[in-house]
């Protein structure tokens, strides 16, 4: 099975209670392809950088198998950056400054040998540029994962209801999908946006977890207790690189297996989180991840009696 992966690759500089970091590696597309290689070989990155990308980041993410062939480079043009700052409670953040730079005239252009893909990640960008990669393809991927914000939704509606019609898993966080239904209640929510195209929705809601909806069934995965925080940059992005590289590993896109990628999702999301940037993402070993599974089923597995 293989990846591919639309998403900006950029440069962060991230400050929170707890530190800062300067013009780090960052970027949807990065997140979602380095937490996906820990599940799957295959991951075809297409984005976007300026001339100042240096070598060791495209060497980062050489070191984790992906296929990086399709990032466009423009020359004398510069990356994408973002910087925020945190506040005390992490989930509420400020951004600082964004300098669109090259992604502003990003038009993607996927290489010929990644347009066969079985599964398709489109991380959150412009719905237009979403769907001119979904037009370049030879075949409908048998899974397109999609994310989306705010800001399309607003300003962008009548493109991103286009796409939803061609995906299969959306995945936002819980004000994207109020914002988009118009419904208060997550379950309602749920119902109204699936109308909208996608046959199943992931609401992601950070350190409360996230649930899974689809097939008149509905799944609730808490998020793991950590000890440390750092910077949760990216943490949605690995959610749904971790999701989507568990689907494509086991090649099951019933509701049973979706409710395990939750699972292996919120475990890449924990990973992310405990350090600034990517860093923490670059590191990782089979058998941590594995601790952390275990650590799921022990923290979500129960017996309890029931009355008579």
């Amino acid at each position: 099975m293989s990846i591919l992966v639309v998403g900006t690759v950029a440069f962060d500089s991230v400050e929170s209670p707890f530190g800062k970091a300067e013009h780090i590696l960052g970027g949807a597309g990065t997140y979602i392809g380095l937490s996906a290689s820990y599940l799957i070989d295959n991951i075809q990155l297409v984005s976007v950088v300026g001339e100042d990308f240096p070598d060791e980041h495209f060497e980062r993410m050489r070191s984790r198998g992906i296929d990086i062939s399709g990032i466009e480079v423009v020359k004398g043009g510069k990356t994408f950056f973002w910087a925020g700052k945190y506040r005390q409670d992490l989930n509420t953040r400020d951004t600082l400054d964004t300098q669109l730079n090259v992604l502003a005239d990003f038009n993607p252009v996927v290489p010929e040998h990644m347009r066969n893909a079985e599964f398709l990640m489109l991380g959150n960008l412009l719905p237009d540029v979403q769907r001119k990669v979904m037009d370049q393809l030879h075949k409908r991927p048998k899974v397109v994962v999609m994310d989306t914000m705010n800001f399309w939704i607003e300003h962008h509606w009548d493109s991103l209801m286009e796409g939803l019609r061609l995906t299969d898993v959306l995945t936002i966080n819980d004000e994207e999908a109020r914002m988009l239904s118009g419904e208060y209640a997550l379950p309602k929510a749920a119902k109204k946006i699936m109308e909208m195209g996608p046959k199943y929705l992931v609401i992601k809601k950070g350190e409360h977890g996230a649930l899974l909806f689809g097939e008149g069934k509905a799944f609730f995965a808490p998020a793991l207790p950590l000890e440390e925080v750092f910077d949760p940059t990216g943490a949605g992005d690995s959610f749904a690189g971790g999701f989507t590289g568990y689907l494509a590993r086991t090649n099951d896109v019933s509701f049973e297996n979706m409710k395990r990628a939750l699972i292996y999702g919120s475990v890449m999301a924990s990973f992310c989180v405990e350090r600034f940037g990517t860093e923490q993402l670059v590191n990782l070993d089979v058998s941590a991840i594995n601790d952390r599974i275990r650590r799921f089923v022990d923290l979500t597995q129960f017996e309890i009696p029931l009355e008579n």
